[in-house]
């Protein structure tokens, strides 16, 4: 027999009964009955239920053995009677009276308990991730990763995408955040940088004439954390394809997209074919270009009616409202807790109406609205009778952030929010460039290097703020899973855009002199995309933060606690690398 195991541990069935056995795991549980010691134990491919009985040389062994402990045992497989089968495991007809047992590492006291999962905080948890991952929840988590990476492979190559790898050590690049930086030993002064998306690369590959390539690329941003944002690395489905028009990327990506959520999304219904919606569009109406399709409210601009208005509230600001049908018969409660709701976003409050009957308006600002105000508004709005209209006034950057949250929020207590479901849709249109609020400067908005809508006569006839690129993103239920662009592969047309953005043309040759080389040399028309691997197993793993679906995260402070980076590096170090340090001083 093998020195640790004959079978695993999720694998033994009523076929096994009378089986010698011998198995090897983790000591998951323990309970007494009676004098009976059962055990439960677990290893990667799931938990059997081990049996000990008084006299048997390992009872008193195991019944002090601590939690977690690696152990060995033999026995042999016996049928559990039939009011004590156990529907919920694979393994739940049998189980193993035990006969011997080694103990191959023996677990000290736990920082937290593997089981039951305990809300033990998350600096804890991270410090001791390899027991962390040990948890049912955990472990389900990063094989549902693996099983989604494996599927996403098999479908890029079964769509005749070739796997190709690029270079982690590279040269900086505008991707919108902060670069890692490498220093280099054999050239003083100068640094890699770590890749923030293979962007150039895959242009290039290309422009070499592979066609169709992807990669499950690691990515680096120097940037801070949030739910949906892992600090440090995260990793993307990266593809690019030539000879294509937007249409072409999409039909790709909602193949694959709609494959992988319907193969792994536990039932849940994806909608097909997604939506396309214009940018300017999008944050009208859901007040955010990632809009959670789920509810199914959306916002209108009513600003023009309260044009040199005499409700000052209103009065010459952006005015967005939310019409909310079917609230007849809701309480004051209601439109209560969805004010309270408003102001934790940010708002001083949320005004509101009802509309009765007679298409009449009630609640609290409506003493203040004109017959014409009201006329306008309800035809605005398309209100019927048992609709509530909530307002938001003010900037219009910050209407957008607060109403956008309150429409989701006043979908799902009016019961116009729609569970279990994955709905995806195309932001297209965005614009080429933005200005720069405290600047004043124009800038990229997206990716620097998109083609412009109108090429390059778009470029030197339009006012740069009304020039929109062939840029999009996708989103799942709230969530950018990636933005992509249909290329520019025109020097004069990158070398113009660049201009536009404040880069001269020594600027654009010194910082991307590979791509404009490349353009010159014949480069077909290519676009792509980059669809996030850890946001797509957080959708389906139904988990609020990104960290829960790595297996080892950076903490919110781009710190690994189990490891110890960022650490410091000793002055010999740094010497050969030919750096010195200018710290900030220390705090008080």
């Amino acid at each position: 027999m093998h020195r640790y195991r004959s079978h695993t541990c999720g694998e033994l069935r009523a076929t096994d009964v009378d089986a010698e056995v011998r198995l090897s795991g983790w000591l998951h549980n323990r309970r007494d009955l009676g004098g009976i010691l059962f055990v439960d134990l677990r290893d990667h491919y799931g938990l059997v239920q081990l049996v000990v009985r008084p006299g048997s040389p390992a009872y008193d062994a195991l019944s002090s053995q601590s939690k977690e402990s690696v152990i060995r045992v033999d026995g042999r497989v016996v049928a559990r009677s039939p009011e004590n089968v156990n529907p919920e495991l694979p393994t739940g007809e049998v189980e193993v009276e035990v006969s011997s047992f080694e103990v191959l590492g023996a677990a000290d006291p736990l920082p937290f308990p593997v089981f039951p999962e305990d809300n033990a905080n998350e600096e804890t948890r991270l410090t001791n991730r390899f027991l962390d991952l040990r948890r049912a929840r955990m472990h389900r988590n990063i094989m549902l990763r693996t099983q989604v990476i494996s599927f996403l492979r098999r479908e890029m190559t079964a769509l005749g995408f070739n796997e190709l790898a690029t270079p982690i050590l590279s040269a900086t690049s505008p991707e919108g955040a902060r670069d890692f930086l490498v220093p280099s030993r054999v050239h003083p002064g100068k640094f890699y940088a770590l890749p923030q998306a293979p962007q150039q690369f895959k242009q290039l590959l290309m422009i070499a004439g592979f066609d169709r390539y992807f990669q499950i690329a690691p990515c680096f941003r120097d940037e801070d954390s949030r739910a949906d944002r892992s600090p440090g690395e995260f990793y993307q489905l990266d593809v690019e394809m030539s000879f294509v028009e937007q249409e072409d990327v999409f039909g790709v990506i909602e193949k694959v997209m709609t494959d992988v959520f319907e193969e792994f999304g536990g039932g849940r219904h994806v909608t097909s074919p997604f939506p396309r919606i214009p940018f300017r569009e999008s944050i009208i109406k859901y007040g955010n270009d990632k809009p959670d399709l789920r509810a199914k409210l959306e916002l209108v601009d009513v600003s023009s009616i309260f044009v040199g208005s005499g409700f000052k509230a209103f009065a010459d600001k952006h005015v967005r409202a939310l019409p909310v049908p079917d609230t007849a018969g809701q309480s004051r409660k209601f439109f209560d807790q969805l004010g309270d709701y408003a102001v934790e976003q940010g708002a001083k409050g949320l005004a509101w109406v009802r509309v009765g009957d007679d298409l009449t308006l009630s609640g609290p600002i409506a003493k203040f609205l004109t017959e014409d105000d009201v006329k306008a508004l309800l035809a605005a709005v398309d209100a019927k009778p048992g609709h509530a209209i909530f307002f938001g006034a003010g900037e219009f950057d910050e209407v957008s952030k607060i109403m956008s949250a309150v429409r989701v929020e006043a979908a799902k207590r009016a019961g116009h929010f729609k569970e279990d479901v994955f709905r995806f849709c195309w932001i297209v249109d965005f614009p080429m460039f933005e200005k720069n609020e405290d600047t004043g400067k124009i800038e990229f908005s997206h990716n620097p290097f998109s083609m412009p809508q109108g090429g390059l006569e778009a470029l030197e006839t339009k006012d740069p703020l009304d020039i929109l690129a062939w840029q999009y993103d996708i989103v799942c239920n709230g969530v950018e899973l990636s933005s992509g662009a249909i290329r520019n592969h025109e020097p004069d047309v990158m070398y113009k855009a660049f201009e536009i953005a404040g880069y001269d043309r020594d600027t654009v040759e010194h910082e991307f002199g590979g791509m404009l080389r490349a353009f010159h040399y014949g480069a077909p028309p290519h676009g792509g995309i980059a669809p996030g691997v850890d946001r797509i197993v957080m959708l389906l793993a139904d988990e609020p933060n990104i960290r829960e679906t790595i297996a080892f995260p950076l903490n919110q402070n781009a710190q690994d606690l189990l490891m110890g980076a960022p650490s410091e590096v000793d002055e010999a170090r740094l010497k050969e690398l030919h750096i010195a340090l200018r710290l900030p001083p220390k705090k008080a």
